[in-house]
């Protein structure tokens, strides 16, 4: 299984992190965005959006970091733990996978993009966006040690690399130390691998 991939980018990370809880071997293949890899005809093959990361397993391509999340919890974890079978249990994982695409995306992920990329995003709405979610999630995880309930999911890989590297794009997680404790309870779950660091923003 192969997984095309930055190291700098949240996105494959989530991937990549989703790979080894679930403890599948696999081969991370680097695409050097700087240079335009993803963009070369042999890429869009693999991805028509021309993004990381992507999966192939084994001949099986798949695009999109949430969708490579449903895909390995659904070929892959025969226990359901990731990906609860019940209707309530899943439909509450998607949520937080829309969150992952929407809130996430264009709050801490937007803002940190403007520090390690370059990005030309207004700073002071991407880290109000930012606040405005965390907000939320300190009250969700002031009643349950992870996001959707009392094991760690979908949901929990999917929001941990930009919200840990928050702090990069000048989003302070001072304030929120239920957050904090999330952090470090899925930090601390069997198999983790850590989100490369960045020293800009507030973590320079």
């Amino acid at each position: 299984m192969k997984l095309y991939r930055h190291p700098l980018s949240g996105h494959s990370h989530r991937a990549q992190l989703a790979l080894s809880l679930m403890g599948l071997a696999h081969e991370l293949v680097d695409v050097d965005l700087m240079k335009g890899a993803h963009k070369t005809p042999e890429f869009l093959k693999l991805h028509p959006f021309g993004q990381v990361p992507v999966l192939d397993d084994h001949g099986t391509i798949v695009f999109d970091s949430n969708a490579i999340l449903v895909y390995l919890a659904t070929r892959y974890d025969k226990a359901r733990r990731w990906l609860p079978e019940d209707p309530r249990g899943q439909a509450d994982v998607q949520a937080w996978l829309s969150v992952a695409a929407g809130q996430i995306a264009f709050g801490p992920a937007a803002a940190r993009l403007i520090t390690v990329f370059g990005a030309k995003y207004n700073p002071d709405d991407v880290i109000g966006r930012a606040h405005a979610l965390l907000k939320v999630m300190e009250g969700q995880l002031s009643t349950r040690a992870f996001l959707v309930g009392a094991n760690a999911t979908l949901a929990d890989i999917a929001a941990y690399s930009y919200i840990s590297a928050a702090p990069e794009g000048n989003v302070d997680l001072s304030a929120y130390p239920q957050v904090r404790a999330w952090l470090a309870r899925v930090e601390a779950l069997p198999g983790f691998v850590s989100f490369q660091k960045t020293p800009v923003g507030l973590a320079a």
